[in-house]
């Protein structure tokens, strides 16, 4: 038809790939696909996937969106792509992958990170000199750890990407970073916007690591159009443009419209991420607050806890429960969970910070221990993490009018509810959950915009294409949010205790 503008938006995720086709004349999704990811997992922390898994997904995940939106690839205009941050992706000269990318959730460099750290004079210093304070997760202490444990396939170096620049960079055979995934790598200063090329240089002074840092780019800039034989691959038009792209956070940031002050976007993933929109990169003193880069132009203040719906899983599959069950006996149990509590700190922790912490089950008694119980007690656990986190960023001055609620948990009516209640706040969802793929479809048609010289602002874009779901509306209720209150007490005086 032709007055449809089409973009596909790609996000590619610990757990698998997807892909969304956008009418952004319309507003309308008009079709999606999605393939799954695998892990490599060791007893170490060691969290790393084949690269070559997300080139077969990603093309998998768009054959699948065209198909079912029944359209023909020619007519799409541009692409995004959204990817789980702060993976490390080493290419040789030749543009060849080194080894599997570590990922976001490994902390098999937790040592490597607590050196660097100190180097950097421990958090405050790491605040003063960065605007962030480094995690495991983090990018740097992966390239220590590489340099320290294959240091032969160190001295191969020849590109560093985070898993988005990878992408972008098999799409467009183009070397670069945009500032908001680029703020989550431990050597990008966010108030500058700039590299600290002075750590690499301390991790390695030849200046193999300087040399092999990708350009960056503006979230409105396109990194160019696609590879002749990558669009035929695809199937996709190739004058088609690919955007900057981003994390899969500030892509979700622009899914569900926050691009301006006193929106709060909360998801319920394998991690749990809670974020809001600045002007200014007001830095939090909280270590815990880590003051992203948004990938429109702004400041993307940003926690993020290391368990939520990887926990809720372990118990489901403990108790072989299927979602719709877990979820009736979820709100089958009373709030507080007769006094069951669990810390569900399976992966260490972040927010609260606590890398070494392991999960625990406290209050139980001969009565209380039931199926209900212990479903309740990990949903409350891993919500009153994003609580914990959500106060942070209000110390730090975040207003917050409501939350919009994304990831696998947010389809969960009594975890909505949970949200609601602990938060003491309305939440609403977005009629398209996958929100990091339309904020990547969405930034394409930005992209696009610019290249034509404006025809829409992102604003202009986020209005036509992201609709809440009035269906998924949760509110507060007066007495929920009492005892809820006090079974988060409880929690805080069991945290306090590790």
């Amino acid at each position: 038809m032709a007055n449809q503008r089409l973009f596909l938006g790609i996000d590619c995720g610990t757990q698998g790939t997807k892909a969304i086709v956008l009418d952004a004349h319309s507003g309308q999704v008009l079709g999606q696909g999605a393939a799954a990811h695998k892990l490599i997992s060791g007893a170490n922390g060691r969290r790393e996937q084949d690269t070559a898994q997300w080139l077969g997904a990603l093309t998998l995940a768009t054959r699948r969106a065209l198909l079912a939106a029944d359209i023909d690839g020619q007519d799409i205009l541009g692409l995004g792509v959204s990817a789980q941050q702060h993976g490390l992706v080493l290419l040789d000269d030749q543009g060849q992958v080194l080894r599997p990318a570590k990922l976001w959730c490994d902390t098999e460099t937790t040592a490597q990170n607590d050196r660097l750290l100190n180097h950097l004079g421990g958090e405050k210093g790491s605040l003063e000199r960065l605007g962030v304070v480094i995690a495991p997760g983090y990018t740097v202490s992966k390239l220590l750890w590489t340099k320290e444990q294959h240091p032969d396939l160190f001295t191969r170096i020849a590109h560093i990407l985070l898993p988005h620049d990878y992408l972008n960079f098999w799409l467009t055979g183009r070397h670069c970073s945009e500032y908001g995934d680029a703020s989550g790598t431990g050597y990008f200063n966010v108030r500058t916007r700039r590299w600290d090329v002075q750590l690499l240089c301390d991790i390695d002074p030849t200046g193999r690591l300087q040399a092999a840092l990708p350009e960056l780019i503006d979230a409105h800039q396109a990194v160019g159009t696609l590879l002749p034989g990558i669009a035929e691959h695809l199937g996709i038009n190739p004058q088609a443009l690919v955007s900057s792209g981003g994390g899969d956070n500030m892509m979700g940031a622009i899914g569900t419209g926050n691009i301006k002050p006193g929106a709060i976007t909360m998801s319920l993933g394998s991690s749990g991420t809670v974020y809001a929109f600045a002007e200014q990169p007001k830095v939090s003193a909280d270590a815990a607050v880590a003051t992203f880069c948004s990938s429109s132009g702004g400041w993307l203040p940003l926690i993020c806890t290391m368990n939520l719906t990887n926990a809720t899983a372990v118990i489901r599959e403990l108790l072989a429960l299927d979602i719709d069950d877990f979820n009736a006996l979820v709100a089958q149990a009373p709030i507080g969970a007769e006094g069951v509590s669990m810390l569900p700190f399976l992966n260490g922790e972040r927010v609260p910070a606590l890398p070494h912490a392991t999960a625990s089950l406290l209050g139980l008694t001969m009565d209380n221990l039931t199926r209900a119980n212990l479903c309740r007690a990990v949903v409350e656990g891993t919500t009153f993490g994003l609580r914990y986190g959500l106060d942070l960023l209000h110390h730090n001055g975040l207003q917050s009018l409501r939350i919009c609620l994304i990831g696998g948990g947010s389809k969960s009516a009594a975890w909505r509810q949970i949200v609601a209640d602990t938060m003491n706040m309305k939440v609403v969802c977005p009629e398209q959950s996958e929100a990091a793929a339309l904020g990547a479809a969405i930034q394409a048609a930005w992209c696009k915009s610019w290249a034509n010289g404006h025809e829409d602002s992102l604003a202009d874009l986020c209005e036509r294409c992201v609709k809440l779901d009035s269906a998924s509306e949760s509110w507060p209720i007066a007495e929920n949010v009492a005892a809820t209150r006090l079974a988060y007490e409880r929690y805080q005086r069991h945290v306090a205790t590790l």
